[in-house]
Order: structure tokens, then sequence, then C-alpha cells
């Protein structure tokens, strides 16, 4: 008994295989995802609201753009399409969040990259043959080669994990994703047992009956061949053929001969007729009993061949739950890898969520950050890693998806750098400032940092980042007008700061653009000092922009209140796009409007204005603005004596060791 019989129980085929193999176009699909998007049964309507804004928050931050980046440094087609369809997993736990940064960081410290070569997404396969359709030739080879190359896989961080211990700790994080896989060897054997795949064809071994018949048909053809080769041998005397011509027609072997001398083969079938009708394809008398064997062996060959199919199809079927594990933990480690070279091509460092342990007085403590999407812009390779995976063109990289860049050196001006600081203790941060001044784009960037953070990847920031772990991101930015909902900007405004509301927690972020704008001002200043002070008791951080001079005032009354400016330079009438920590700004309209060309005359009208609306006003905003600069000024200088101080003594230690 042979092995593939051993190895698969045989079982009548069902009627439908007796039928031909039908020709099947099947296009690859994203990968079996590990990251739910359906809402579990015990889910309640505030958290299906919770999820939906959080998915539009994730869209106004860009999120997706983002994951597309990450998608040119994956390796496998799975990882590729779940990146580039924003489905990068999201932890759901601090500790969720923690392993997908040791897994990021694991990945980072790999002495060599890893070969993800011969994985491919074979869920279509496995779907199809649950559906009990026969799976091809093809898609039974990629099956081996995706089960072999992900037991190499593995193989590869044994091996970069037995060289000392320190790499054995470092390489857990990974080791930990395919260790408990079931790379089902038996499964790999059967396929590679009965099917040839450098031929694309069923083994004889396969069966014993498909080994019969091949033997039958072989020496059928043997003798066939014989005959036909005598016959065109006595055609090509009788001058019927200038050289010997045997081919089939219709599923039959004959013999080419001239129209003319048709009568070289009397009983002769005529099988075809050549475009010109100048040949005849003939089936001698004497072949037609053999013709008839070799159509029937044929038969034979190739109900076997789909009954083999069929055994190795519902194989994969009975291994369905074991195969899309596989795929979903190839998926993790191929996204882990993925992460770790996205954040060396943005020079990214590891962040950590702060825990109220810490001796450090801020909670968020981001020296120095750059948006990812506009320092893409400012980053150079040899070829273009955003837009296109040319993976293939370098053959040393060859399904690998080893992606080389280079980076120009040096500090970049684009984007500008900023540094977020907010203390322990701090609920709600009121930033103003000018238009253009970068207010909504360092709010932006404070979400993105806060998702990434929870993705696992490295933030383009200095030093190590530090941030809470927030549950639910949730930002009002963008103009929600509807005409079709009857929403005006302001009602569009409401109703989503309605939602989110409805669905904040102790551990959420939320992020306003503009609190209170599209109304009359004094209403607008009174409504958002009401949900301000709403949210700083029942949120972990809200951040929003505003030019109400009047929710600066907040702060005075509430330690829970922080105020930040975006600096705007009066000697160039540009905006530095720098964030003054503690200091009010103003939203210098008038400087603004003069730089991009208004006509001096009506500046000088609307100074006038502004000067009669709030003489006192405007006196008491400017002395605040410079006191507050004042004593930032002080507290870096006592910071920078602080930090002169401490090298002195460090280098005196140095000195005495």
């Amino acid at each position: 008994m042979d092995l593939c019989k051993t190895l698969i129980p045989i079982r009548p085929p069902p009627p439908h295989l007796r039928r031909a193999l039908p020709h099947r176009h099947v296009k690859s699909t994203a990968s079996l995802s590990t990251f739910p998007t359906t809402t579990p049964p015990e889910s309640t309507p505030r958290l299906s609201l919770a999820e939906s804004l959080q998915n539009e928050t994730l869209q106004t931050l860009e999120w997706p753009s983002v994951c597309k980046q990450v998608s040119a440094f994956t390796s496998t087609t799975m990882g590729f399409s779940a990146a580039q369809a924003g489905r990068l997993p999201l932890g759901q736990s601090p500790e969720e969040s923690r392993r997908l940064l040791d897994q990021t960081a694991a990945a980072a410290a790999l002495s060599r990259p890893l070969d993800f070569s011969g994985i491919e997404d074979v869920s279509e396969t496995v779907r199809v043959s649950v559906s009990g359709e026969l799976v091809t030739i093809g898609e039974l080879c990629a099956v081996k080669r995706t089960l072999r190359s992900a037991r190499e896989l593995f193989g590869q961080l044994e091996e970069l994990a037995s060289r000392d211990d320190d790499s054995r700790e470092r390489c857990v994080p990974l080791l930990e994703i395919l260790q408990s896989c079931n790379f089902l060897s038996g499964l790999e054997q059967k396929i590679g047992y009965c099917i040839d795949c450098d031929f694309s064809r069923v083994l004889d071994r396969a069966s014993e009956d498909l080994e019969i018949i091949r033997s039958e048909r072989k020496r059928n053809m043997e003798r066939l061949d014989s005959l036909l080769k005598k016959v065109s041998a006595l055609i090509l005397q009788g001058g019927g053929i200038d050289r010997p011509l045997i081919t089939k027609r219709r599923s039959r072997m004959c013999v080419g001969i001239r129209a003319s001398h048709r009568s070289l083969l009397p009983d002769g079938i005529v099988l075809n007729i050549s475009s010109s009708g100048a040949t005849y394809f003939m089936e001698p008398k004497e072949a037609v009993e053999l013709n008839n064997l070799e159509v029937r062996l044929s038969n034979s060959e190739k109900v076997e061949e789909q009954v083999i199919l069929s055994l190795l199809s519902s194989v994969i079927a009975e291994s369905k739950i074991e195969i899309k594990d596989l795929l979903d933990r190839i998926l993790e480690l191929d996204l882990a890898v993925a992460r770790a070279a996205h954040g060396r091509w943005m020079h990214g460092v590891c962040p950590s969520f702060e825990s109220f342990k810490t001796e450090s007085p801020l909670a968020i403590d981001i020296e120095a950050i750059q948006h990812p999407l506009l320092l893409e812009t400012s980053l150079r390779s040899s070829s273009d890693p955003i837009e296109s995976k040319s993976r293939s063109s370098d053959p040393a990289n060859e399904g690998n998806g080893a992606m080389k860049f280079e980076v120009i050196s040096g500090s970049s001006d684009f984007p500008v750098p900023i540094d977020i600081k907010i203390g322990h203790g701090t609920r709600v941060v009121v930033i103003s400032g000018p238009n253009t001044g970068g207010k909504t784009a360092s709010m932006k960037t404070l979400g993105l940092a806060s998702v990434m953070s929870k993705a696992g990847m490295y933030l383009p920031a200095k030093k190590q980042p530090t941030l809470p772990w927030f549950d639910f991101i949730l930002a009002d930015i963008g103009d929600h007008q509807s005409l079709e909902q009857n929403l005006s900007t302001f009602s569009g405004h409401i109703r989503q700061l309605c939602k989110i509301l409805e669905v904040a927690s102790k551990e959420s972020l939320v992020l306003i653009d503009e609190i209170g704008s599209g109304t009359d001002p004094s209403e607008g200043v009174a409504l958002s000092a009401s949900i301000l002070q709403y949210l700083k008791a029942r949120v972990n951080l809200a951040v929003v922009t505003t030019h109400y001079a009047d929710l600066s005032l907040l702060k005075e009354t509430d330690t829970r209140f922080e105020n930040a400016a975006m600096e705007f330079s009066l000697e160039t009438l540009q905006p530095t796009f720098q964030i003054l920590w503690g200091s009010r700004g103003d939203s210098n309209a008038l400087s603004i409007a003069k730089t991009i060309g208004f006509d001096d005359k009506i500046i000088e009208h609307a100074h006038v204005w502004v000067k009669k609306l709030m003489p006192e006003k405007q006196q008491m905003r400017q002395s605040l603005l410079y006191q507050s600069l004042m004593d930032e000024k002080n507290r870096l200088e006592i910071q920078a004596m602080r930090v002169t101080s401490l090298h002195s003594d460090i280098m005196k230690l140095y000195h005495e060791v």
C-alpha cells in the first residue's frame, strides 16, 4: 500500500468529481485578520458608538496613510494587504500595546533580516476546500510551500536566539508568536508525496489505481505509436505525404495524408481536414481499438487524479483552524518586522506608557516629535517605499521584503519638531494662537502619536517619549456640515461633541478643534467653557484649540486646566510652529492678513476697531503673554544650570574612576 493511501483515508469521490475539473480564476484576498472588527455579542450600544467614533477619528488623524507607509516594509502579501487597508493591530489594553512594542523592539534588534520567501496567502484555498470544491495542483503546492517556509521561518528565529543568552532574551517576543504553532508537517508530507510541484502533476505513487492506469496507458501508447509509425512509413512510400506525420485530433491519435491519396488507408476514419483541404487527418482501422482504450484510460486517469485532489482538499479543510492560526501568526510576525523597519526609516524611538507611580512630573513628555506624514517628504530613498514595493527588482531582496533606504543625514528643518509637555493632574489643555500657526497640526500629532504607541510603533522623536495609554482617542476636527442631514457647521460640531461626551471615559483622549466656533462668540465661549468643565472630571486628557481668549482664563481657577500657545514671531510676522506651554497666544489675525497682502489702510482701520472693542483686555493679554514668556525663560535657564552642574559632577566622577 502506498504512503498517500496510508496517510489519507480513501473514500469514494463525490459525484461532481466525475466531471472534468472546472477552471477557476481566484484572486488573492487579504489575509485572515487577527484583528476582529465585529462587535462581540455582549457589546452595548455605547461601545458600538465608541468604536464608530474611534474609526472616524482614525480617518481624521490619517491613520490609514501611516499604515500605508508601513505596508512598504512588509514581506508577505498578507501583511501588505492588512497595512494597505489600515488594519494594523491596536492594543486593546496597556499590556497588549506593550507586547506589540516588545515585538517591534525585538525585530529592530535582529542581527539579520528574516526571510519570508515562500509564504503565501492560502486563506482562499482553505475557503475553497471547506466549501467542498476541488483545490488545484498549484494551490496545493502553495499550501506546501507556505507550511515549509513557516517552519523554516521559526527555525531562523531559533538560530538567531541560540547564539547567546542575550540573543535568546531579545528574541523571546518574536519566538512567542510562532512557538505554539502547529506547522502541519503531516499535511506538508502528504502533499509532497502525492504532488510533483516542479512539474505540477499528480505522482504515480499517489495511489495504486493511478499507478496501474498510467502503466497500462503507457504500454497502450507504445503499441499505438509503433502502429502509426508503420502506417505513416507506408504512406510516405506511396507518395501520400512528404514526411511522416503523427498527431492527435479529437483526442485520438492519427496520421496525416494527402487528400488525393486517402485511398492508401481503406476503411480509415477522417478525424479532421486542414484549412486548405489538401491534408486529411485519418485514423487507421487498426488503431481504432487502441485509441478507444487510450480514451478510456485517459478518462480513468483524470478521475483518479480528481480523487487524489479531493482527498487532499478534505485534509486541508480538516486543518482549517490550524492553517488560519498559522497565517495569523505569520501576519503578526511580518507586521512586527515591518514596524521595526518603518521605525528605522524615520529614525524613530520606542515610546513608553507612563505610570502614575513614576517620579516624573509629566504625564506626557515627548521631545522634538515630527508628524510622520510630513516627515515622509523630507526623507529621500533610492526607491520610493511608499508608492511602490520594488522588492522584485533587486534579486538579493527578492521574496524577503527587505527594503534599502538612503536617508539624507543631518537634521531637517521640515517638519518643525515640537515638544509636548503635559503634567500629571492636567485634564484639559487649551491651545490658542494664530491661524496657520500649527494648532491643529500639533493636536493631530499628539493624537497620531497616541495611536502609533497603541499599535506598537516607534515615534519620530528624541529620547524616550512618555505618554499614557488611552482606551479611546476621540476627535472633533474638521467641518461636519451636511446638506443631506440639514446640519450647519455649528450643528455638525455639536452633534459630534454629543457623541464624544457620551462615550468618553476616564482613560480617553479627546481632541477638539476650534471648540464653540461657528456661532455667536459670547454663546460659543459659554458653551465651550461648560463642555471643558464637564470634560475635566470625565476624561484622562482633553486638548482643544480656540481663538476665544476667555477659555485661557479657566486655568486661573482650576489647576486641572493648562494653557498653551503657538509661538508667533513679531519680527518676521510668521508663525514658528513651536508650542509655548503655560502661555496664552493671540490670534495675530491682523499681522497674518498684512503678510498676505491686505491693503495697509484696511489693517490700520482694523487695529483702531480692536482698540475700541477691548483696550483693557488687549493690554492685559499682552502683559500676561510677556510674563509667561519670561517665566518660561527663567525655567529654562534654571534647567540649563542644573544640567551644567550635573555634567560637571559626572565628569569629576569620570576622572576619579
